[in-house]
């Protein structure tokens, strides 16, 4: 019903915000990535999803609308609710929800407050295609220690002026075909070589 509010926070706190439209006061539901990024501001354009049931009414919002879909994703799965995605959000950047369900990481999800196995395994069984889809990527099953000398990499060639998505691809391939690379070094020589 609502895209997104667009004025003034009068009320900020880690868990809501009350953002202030012609005269009226909206109570919105956040997370901490959404609360960091709204810091430091006073007028602000925040995604919504309002999410009605038989006795409550309530608002969630957003920073961007990547993370509005996320969410929406992630209230789909069965023994999900909206307060459990929102923990995971909170827990999670959208990008490691992301990785950690592409690459069927059990572990990374489970250690989010009320995430338990059989819950991780349902949000993986239920998502992993439809993030793939919307992401381009191909599936690869990592385990969850490679994920630190992933992101560093990652990060480190994306500095280096590579394209994030091309580059997360190539580590993916890498690191299913190269059990052995176990440090950053390796990894980014090893996806160096194969660039050039």
């Amino acid at each position: 019903m609502f895209g997104y509010l667009k004025g003034k926070i009068s009320m900020k706190n880690p868990a809501f915000i009350y953002v202030e439209c012609a005269g009226v006061g909206y109570h919105v539901n956040i997370s901490l990535n959404t609360y960091s990024k709204l810091e430091n501001a006073t007028d602000i354009q925040i995604f919504t999803h309002m999410q009605v049931r038989e006795d409550d009414i309530s608002l969630y919002g957003f920073a961007d609308v990547e993370e509005r879909g996320l969410f929406v994703l992630l209230i789909s799965v069965s023994g999900v609710g909206a307060n459990t995605a929102r923990v995971i959000l909170s827990y999670m950047t959208t990008e490691e929800i992301k990785r950690a369900i592409m690459h069927e990481d059990e572990v990374s999800l489970g250690k989010v407050k009320g995430i338990g196995p059989k819950t991780a395994k349902r949000i993986i069984l239920d998502l992993k295609d439809k993030i793939m889809k919307g992401s381009g990527a191909e599936a690869v099953n990592m385990p969850g220690g490679n994920n630190i000398m992933r992101d560093e990499a990652l990060s480190a060639l994306v500095a280096l002026g590579f394209s994030k998505a091309n580059v997360d691809k190539l580590i993916s391939q890498i690191l299913s075909k190269h059990k052995e690379v176990d440090n950053v070094e390796d990894l980014i020589k090893i996806v160096l070589k194969q660039i050039n």
